[in-house]
């Protein structure tokens, strides 16, 4: 384990960054090279621009990225391989190492440009002491991502709170061809950033999975299914997240 703790006055927010060698899509992901560094040292480096956060720490199962995270002089921790979310990694990281949290925001390790607002912007649901969860969505413009199951859309109440996360496109606009509903109604996608207060992140980890998250593949659904409200923000930025090979090769050719 390496990992320097910092004091600070007020509330202490960590970023963790869950970092798994095996993925199933992309095996070995986090080390790849993207212009000169690879991505985890750049989703670090990002998280470090955030005015927020007290610390960060990558989270891996691996020994490989942890020793190139050390090679650096980054915080890591190594945690168990069974976990099936980052959020578990989160709660392992926390627990098992006594990091000093008030907040816990989960950093996608797979989006190497992420913007520091975008951090700053989740951090910033927290100044009410009963938020529980938060994360970001951010309208949708474009038709693809309106009718893509691979784009979790987002419904939202009048307290900024998300009422229900789905693969389908909601709402159904009554009346209008699909065409027309962009026009007819504001669409939200979820934007993958996750950030709990450690005692509600604690007792989340415990709950087993719910029917709705079985039947749309989005853990979420457990929170809301069983009670938790998810405070929500909306962002204008959107990152790129590095899921494929395929999507590597699109962002060298972008950049």
């Amino acid at each position: 384990m390496y990992f320097r703790k910092r004091k600070r006055k007020g509330m202490n927010i960590v970023g963790i960054i869950p970092a798994r060698f095996a993925s199933t899509r992309f095996p070995g992901k986090p080390l790849i090279d993207i212009a000169g560094k690879t991505m985890i040292q750049r989703v670090y480096e990002q998280s470090k621009r955030s005015k927020s956060l007290t610390e960060i720490v990558v989270a891996t199962d691996d020994e490989r990225i942890a020793a190139h995270v050390r090679s650096w002089g980054g915080n890591v921790v190594m945690t168990g391989e069974q976990h099936q979310s980052g959020t578990d990694r989160c709660f392992e990281a926390i627990e098992k190492f006594d990091i000093n949290a008030d907040v816990v925001i989960n950093i996608q390790g797979d989006e190497p440009f992420i913007h520091p607002e975008q951090i700053d912007l989740v951090a910033s649901c927290f100044t009410s002491k009963e938020v529980e969860l938060a994360t970001l969505v951010k309208k949708i413009s474009d038709p693809e991502d309106l009718f893509n199951p691979n784009t979790p859309k987002v419904v939202i109440n009048s307290k900024k709170e998300a009422i229900y996360f789905s693969r389908q496109t909601i709402p159904y606009i009554r009346g209008k061809q699909p065409e027309e509903w962009l026009k007819s109604h504001p669409f939200y996608k979820h934007i993958g950033i996750y950030a709990y207060r450690t005692d509600v992140l604690a007792t989340i980890t415990q709950l087993k999975q719910s029917e709705l998250e079985l039947a749309e593949a989005l853990e979420q659904l457990r929170w809301i299914e069983n009670g938790y409200k998810i405070k929500v923000e909306i962002t204008d930025y959107e990152s790129v997240a590095i899921d494929t090979p395929a999507d590597l090769k699109k962002l060298t050719n972008f950049l």
